[in-house]
């Protein structure tokens, strides 16, 4: 399993509408694209003193799904110009781990 992991920032005005964005339009489209072997999309959110930052996991059965889905320069960040337009700052590119282990709490 890989994970593709991409960072961008917001101002706190902007915050919501960027959010807004990736549940109602970004995160639909990369569904609908159907890529073999993605499996999940996954969002995180931070506030910090000037601006707010997000996180995107994206998980794929290996890295050949993460070349159909990203393209031949599979690094670079896919980043539509909606979002680019709210973003205040960004990773150009994305960065890709190996899941080595997972643990889940006992009940």
């Amino acid at each position: 399993m890989i994970s593709r992991l991409w960072r961008g920032w917001t101002i706190p005005q902007n915050a919501d509408a960027y959010e807004t964005l990736l549940r109602t339009q970004i995160f639909p489209g990369i569904l609908a694209r159907n890529v073999k072997g993605f499996r999940r999309i996954e969002l995180m959110r931070r506030s910090l003193d000037a601006e707010v930052e997000f996180v995107t996991v994206m998980w794929f059965d290996s890295l050949d799904a993460v070349k159909v889905f990203a393209g031949e320069a599979w690094e670079v960040a896919v980043v539509p110009p909606a979002a680019r337009a709210v973003l205040a700052r960004l990773d150009e590119r994305s960065q890709h781990y190996e899941a080595c282990a997972q643990r889940t709490a006992e009940s």
